[in-house]
């Protein structure tokens, strides 16, 4: 994710870290040689051009274009977002039993539950960023867990709920053994049904994309336009018609590849949410209830936060 402020009115034109510039680049270049085309077929034999209809059917489509892409963006953006308040909910959670950990399980005899199930807590976190961005899911938790359950974790299928299990039949074991009362225990199990709910919730983000037919019209539909906006802009605006279609290109192309890094937030592009750096944050957490040193956060480099 980009982390940076504004830039000014002149480094705006020549930032390129984070802007969609570098993508959409060979499509907004291709559609301007088309511009310098149709505008040179205009000059050369204006009798025999093809689109005499001039500008008006276009700005009804490129209103209805607009309004369209406005809506694809804005269900894109819900994505990413939805997945940064779960990631943001994971944190809270992990928090909070973290806390209720220390606070119910403060007894010398308590300490191997209480730091195994904190090391449960980085596991889980960490399997679940390995699935979300399509990495062994055992082999990023094994390092918080002890060897056995390190080996065995790789023949589940779902590695980060199997954490999860692990985690609360610990507690269930605290709880029969009497040290907590069913109010507590209830109290901690309600965190990690959280803890759940906020991995079930990226999956579905992850496994559920927007419906190809919504996104494959609005595309289709974008490089018509774009293609065909040069015929009708020639014969107005003479020379100038390259520039204004190349900016026209520019926003429909621009917001169509944005709306593609937006809908798919757990990807490494420069739009998408730095689950490395929350996953640190988690860390963080987990170490520092353990009496470890905690690692500074991440700090974005080249303004982006990873």
């Amino acid at each position: 994710m980009v982390v940076r402020a504004r830039p000014g009115l002149f480094a705006i034109l020549f930032t390129l870290r984070g802007s969609i510039l570098p993508q959409v680049a060979p499509k907004v270049l291709g559609i301007t040689a088309m511009a310098v085309v149709a505008v040179a077929a205009e000059r050369r034999w204006p009798e025999a051009f093809p689109i005499t209809a001039g500008i008006g059917p276009f700005t009804l489509i490129g209103l209805a274009l607009s309004i369209f892409l406005s809506f694809r963006n804005g269900a894109c953006y819900d994505r990413w977002w939805e997945a940064r308040r779960a990631w943001g909910a994971l944190i809270v959670e992990t928090r909070g039993i973290a806390r209720l950990l220390g606070a119910l399980l403060p007894e010398p005899e308590h300490d191997a539950v209480r730091m195994r199930s904190l090391r449960r807590l980085a596991a889980f976190a960490h399997a679940l960023h390995a699935h979300l961005r399509g990495g062994n899911e055992a082999s990023a938790a094994a390092p918080w867990l002890v060897a056995a359950e390190a080996e065995a974790l790789g023949r589940h299928p779902t590695p980060a709920d199997t954490v999860l299990v692990w985690l609360t039949a610990d507690l269930a074991h605290v709880y029969r053994s009497g040290v907590l009362t069913d109010v507590l225990f209830g109290a901690l199990d309600n965190k990690i049904m959280a803890l759940a709910q906020a991995q079930v919730v990226c999956e579905r983000i992850l496994n559920t994309p927007l419906p190809f037919a919504y996104t494959l019209l609005l595309y289709r539909t974008a490089w018509l336009y774009c293609l065909l906006l040069p015929f009708g802009l020639a014969g107005s605006l003479g020379w100038v018609t390259p520039l204004a279609v190349a900016l026209v290109a520019y926003t429909f192309f621009g917001l169509d590849a944005l709306g593609d890094e937006l809908e798919e937030p757990f990807g490494t592009a420069p739009n998408d949410l730095p689950l490395d750096a929350m996953l640190h944050t988690i860390d963080g957490i987990v170490l520092d209830a353990l009496g470890e040193p905690a690692p500074p956060p991440l700090k974005p480099e080249g303004y982006l936060l990873t």
